[in-house]
C-alpha cells in the first residue's frame, strides 16, 4: 500500500463536502405531490400507524436499516482519550464501513460525557431512532457497563465492536488453526496476554466454543493473573488461574495457543519455541504485533500465525464481522445480538475460509491459489462472499434463538435482495483497486500526448495500483505535465523513436514479423509499425518487458484493436473478442457485452461473446444469469437478427448446457423476471434475476450503456476486453481520468490472472 502522509490523510478528510459520509433522499421529491406526501399532510398517516403499533416504524421510516455508531471518545483507536469530537472522523469511518460493506446507513453520535450513568441514559433516550447500535471506542472497564446496561434496557441490537469484533474473528481463525493443528479446543491450553475489553470477550467467546477455563491463564500488565493476587477487579477475577505461575514466560511454556491484545514486543522467540508442537500465536497489538512475523516465522517452522496487520497472512479484521452481523440482525428486526448469533458468525466465516476461493481474491495475493491452510486460516476483508455467508446465518440464529421480530422464509430471495442492495455504490470497483494494490503491474498508457492520460498515469501510481510506462517525446510529455502540474516523479517513460531504442525496434519487429509472416507481414513492414505507439507498447506486453496496456482516447478502436490481433493475438479457441462493460445501478450491477467491436456480428461472433462474457463474469465473481436480447421474444419472428439470436441460444443450449442463458427476448422480459415468468414459464431463466445482458449488434449494445451513463442510472467500469491472449484494453474515445484509472485497476487483475494462467501452462508442459 502507498505511504499515507499527514497532509493525504487531510485532504481526503476535507476536499470537496468535509466528512465522509452524507444523508440522501430514497423518495421522490420533484413535485408538490412528493413534498404533502413527504411532509405535510402526507405524513401524518404513518405516524398515526406507528402511534397504534411502535413496529409499523420499520415498515414506515428508515429505523430498519439504521444504525448509531455512538462514542465518547475515550479509549479512540490507538490515539486514547482523545474526547468525543476528535473521535468524529473515526465514527464517520466506521459508518462508510457499514454502508460500503452491507448498505447499512449509519448517523455517528458523539456524545460528550464520561459518566457511565449518564452516558447510558443519553443513548436510551435517542434509541427509538435506530435499528441498531454499534458503541464503539469506549474505555474499560467502563464499555462492560454501559453494553450491558443497554443490553438489558433496549430491544434492539446492541454491540461494542471493540470487545466482540476481534471475539469473532479470531475465534473464526481459531477454530481453523486447531483444526489445521490437529487439536481441540477442549484440550489446548490457551495464553491470554492483556486483560482489556477484547481479551474479556475473546475469553468468554472461545470458552463457549468450547475451551476449558482450567486451561486458560491471562496475563496482565502486572504479570499473570492468578488467585494470589489482591488487586484483580470484578473483570478478571473469573480468569484468576490456580497455577502457581507469575510471568508470562511461565505462562506460554507447554501451551498450544497464544493470543495477544496487548502491546509490542513481550512475547520473544523463546517463548515461542517452549510451545507445544504447532503452536498458534495470534500477536494482534497494533500496529506492531507482540512479536514480529518475521522472528515468529523463524523461531517455529510449524507455527500458525496471524497479526492484525494487512501485509502478513491470516489478517484478524474486525470488518470481516460487524457489518454482516448487524446486517443479519436488522433483516429480521433481531432484539437484540446474542450468544448464539456470535457463534453461528464464527462458524460462517471459518467455514467460508475452506471454500474455493474466487479468481478475483486470488488475484490480490499475487496469484497465488489461495486456499485453507496454516497462512490461509480467515477469509480476506475484500472477499465479497462475506455478506451473503455472514448476513443469513447471524440471521437464522437470531430466529432460531427466538430474538428475531420477523422471519425469513425465502433464503435465496435474501441472498439475491444481499447481492443487490448495494445498489449504484462502487464495492466492486473498491475491490478492485484494493486487489491491484496488493501486486501492483507494469501498465503501459500508449497515448501520453493526452493530458487525461497523464492524470490517469500520476493518479493509479498514487492510487498504488500500477507502475505507469508512458509512451512518447519526453520533452513533450513533461511540457504538457508542467502546464497541467501533473507530478511525474518515478513514472517511467520511453520515447519509442528514440535511436537507443532501435535494438528493441528490431528486436521487436522480427518476433512480429516471425509470428505474421504466413499472413504475409515482412520485416520491415513489422519495423515501421514500432514507430507506432500501440504497436512498439503491445509488443512490450507481448515480451513481457510490460503486463498490461491501456490505449484509446484518441486512436479509433478498429486501429487499437487490429496492432492487438496482429501483435497478441486471440484466445485459442476463439475466433472473435469482445467488449463488456459493468454498470452499477440502483437495482443492481449488469454486465453489458458486446458494447465496442463487433458491428454486426454474426450467429458463430455471438457464440464466442456469449462464451467470453460467461467466463469474465465469474471472474468478477458474479454468477453469470445471461439474456440474449432482440426486439422479438423466443422466435416471434423468423427473419433477420432475431432469427440469428435464436439460433445462437439453440447452440448455447445444446453444446454448453452449463450456461444459464435464453432469449431472444426483449429487454423489458429480460429484467423483469414476474412479467417474464407469467408469460414465458418455460425459459430457462425462470425464478432467476437477469444480470448479464448481451446484445444483438455492436448499435443497440452501444447506444443501451451510453444512455444509462448519460441519464446519470449508471456507474461504468469498462469497456473490459475480453478475448485476447494478454491484457490490451482499449478505452472510449476521450476516457475521462477516472475511467482511465478504473480500467487501469481491471487490467492489473486481468495481467494477475494471465500470469496465474501462464504459470499453470507452464506446470502441466513440466
Amino acid at each position: 500500500m502507498a505511504k499515507l502522509t499527514k497532509e493525504d490523510a487531510l485532504l481526503y478528510h476535507s476536499q470537496g463536502k468535509p466528512g465522509k459520509i452524507e444523508v440522501v433522499p430514497t423518495k421522490p421529491y420533484s413535485s408538490q405531490r412528493d413534498l404533502s406526501l413527504a411532509y405535510s399532510p402526507g405524513v401524518a398517516e404513518p405516524c398515526l400507524e406507528i402511534e397504534k403499533d411502535a413496529n409499523a416504524a420499520y415498515e414506515y421510516t428508515s429505523k430498519g436499516n439504521l444504525v448509531a455508531v455512538i462514542s465518547n471518545g475515550t479509549a479512540v483507536l490507538g490515539l486514547g482519550d482523545i474526547g468525543a469530537m476528535a473521535g468524529k472522523p473515526v465514527m464517520e469511518g466506521k459508518g462508510l464501513l457499514f454502508k460500503i460493506f452491507a448498505g447499512i446507513d449509519v448517523f455517528d453520535i458523539e456524545v460528550d460525557e464520561k459518566d457511565p450513568e449518564k452516558f447510558i441514559q443519553v443513548v436510551k433516550a435517542i434509541a427509538p431512532t435506530f435499528g441498531g447500535i454499534n458503541l464503539e471506542d469506549i474505555k474499560a472497564p467502563e464499555c462492560f457497563e454501559i453494553e450491558e446496561r443497554l443490553k438489558a434496557e433496549l430491544d434492539i441490537p446492541i454491540m461494542h465492536d471493540d470487545q466482540h469484533g476481534t471475539a469473532i474473528i479470531s475465534s473464526a481463525g481459531l477454530l481453523n488453526a486447531l483444526e489445521l493443528a490437529n487439536k481441540k479446543i477442549e484440550d489446548v491450553k490457551i495464553v491470554v496476554n492483556g486483560a482489556g475489553a477484547a481479551a474479556n470477550s475473546c475469553t468468554q467467546l472461545y470458552m463457549l466454543l468450547g475451551a476449558k477455563l482450567e486451561n486458560i491463564v491471562m496475563v496482565d500488565s502486572k504479570g499473570v493473573i492468578n488467585k494470589q493476587r489482591t488487586d484483580l477487579n470484578s473483570r478478571k477475577k473469573p480468569f484468576a488461574t490456580d497455577r502457581t505461575i507469575t510471568t508470562l514466560a511461565e505462562a506460554v511454556k507447554d501451551s498450544d495457543v497464544f493470543l495477544g491484545l496487548s502491546v509490542a514486543g513481550v512475547l520473544t522467540s523463546e517463548m515461542v519455541q517452549s510451545m507445544n508442537a504447532n503452536p498458534i500465536v495470534f500477536a494482534l497489538a497494533n500496529p506492531n504485533p507482540e512479536i514480529s512475523y518475521e522472528e515468529a516465522m523463524s523461531a517455529r517452522p510449524d507455527i500458525i500465525f496471524a497479526t492484525g496487520r494487512s501485509d502478513h497472512p491470516n489478517q484478524i479484521n474486525n470488518v470481516l464481522g460487524f457489518p454482516y452481523i448487524f446486517r443479519g440482525a436488522l433483516d429480521v428486526r433481531a432484539k437484540c445480538i446474542n450468544e448464539e448469533m456470535k457463534v453461528a458468525a464464527v462458524r460462517a466465516i471459518a467455514e467460508l475460509t475452506k471454500k474455493a476461493v474466487p479468481d478475483v481474491v486470488n488475484a490480490a495475493y499475487n496469484i497465488k491459489r489461495l486456499s485453507f491452510g496454516r497462512d490461509y486460516i480467515i477469509p480476506k476483508p475484500l472477499d465479497p462472499r462475506l455478506l451473503t455467508i455472514v448476513a443469513p446465518a447471524v440471521a437464522k440464529a437470531a430466529m432460531e434463538s427466538g430474538v428475531a421480530r420477523k422471519t425469513i422464509t425465502d433464503w435465496n430471495a435474501y441472498n439475491d435482495k444481499l447481492r443487490e442492495m448495494m445498489g449504484h455504490d462502487n464495492k466492486m470497483l473498491r475491490r478492485f483497486y484494493d486487489t491491484a494494490r496488493q501486486s501492483p503491474r507494469r501498465v503501459v498508457f500508449s497515448e501520453s500526448n493526452h493530458i487525461n492520460m497523464l492524470k490517469a498515469a500520476e493518479a493509479a501510481l498514487s492510487e498504488g495500483i500500477c507502475f505507469p510506462v508512458l509512451l512518447g517525446n519526453e520533452e513533450k510529455i513533461g511540457n504538457i505535465a508542467a502546464e497541467n502540474h501533473i507530478d511525474l516523479t518515478g513514472i517511467e517513460i520511453i520515447n519509442l523513436r528514440h535511436d537507443r531504442e532501435e535494438k528493441r525496434r528490431i528486436k521487436y519487429a522480427e518476433i512480429l514479423s516471425r509470428k505474421r509472416s504466413r499472413e504475409g507481414m515482412t520485416f520491415d513492414e513489422a519495423y515501421e509499425k514500432m514507430y507506432e505507439r500501440n504497436y512498439f507498447g503491445m509488443m512490450l506486453v507481448e515480451t513481457g518487458e510490460a503486463d498490461a496496456l491501456i490505449t484509446g482516447v484518441y486512436t479509433k478502436y478498429t486501429d487499437s484493436i487490429q496492432a492487438a490481433k496482429e501483435v497478441i493475438g486471440i484466445r485459442d479457441g476463439l475466433k472473435h473478442i469482445g467488449a463488456m462493460h459493468i454498470m452499477n445501478t440502483k437495482k443492481g450491477t449488469f454486465f453489458l457485452a458486446d458494447t465496442l467491436f463487433n458491428r454486426h456480428p454474426t450467429t458463430e461472433t455471438l457464440i464466442d461473446v456469449a462464451k467470453l462474457t460467461y467466463n469474465t463474469v465469474k471472474f468478477f465473481n458474479h454468477e453469470p444469469v445471461m439474456a440474449m436480447l432482440s426486439y422479438s421474444n423466443f422466435g416471434s419472428d423468423k427473419q433477420g437478427s432475431p432469427a440469428s439470436v435464436h439460433e445462437v441460444v439453440s447452440t448455447l443450449h445444446s453444446n454448453y448446457p452449463e450456461m444459464i442463458v435464453d432469449g431472444e427476448m426483449q429487454v423489458t422480459f429480460a429484467l423483469d423476471k414476474e412479467l417474464r415468468d407469467k408469460k414465458y414459464p418455460f425459459s430457462k431463466l425462470a425464478g432467476k434475476n437477469v444480470n448479464t445482458l448481451i446484445f444483438p449488434n455492436l448499435s443497440s449494445a452501444n447506444t443501451a450503456y451510453k444512455m444509462l451513463i448519460e441519464m446519470g442510472l449508471a456507474e461504468t467500469i469498462g469497456p473490459i476486453q475480453m478475448g485476447l491472449n494478454k491484457p490490451i484494453h482499449i478505452l472510449d474515445v476521450e476516457s475521462s481520468v477516472r475511467d482511465i484509472v478504473n480500467m487501469t485497476a481491471i487490467a492489473v487483475l486481468d495481467a494477475m490472472v494471465q500470469e496465474q494462467i501462464d504459470w499453470n501452462n507452464r506446470l502441466q508442459e513440466v
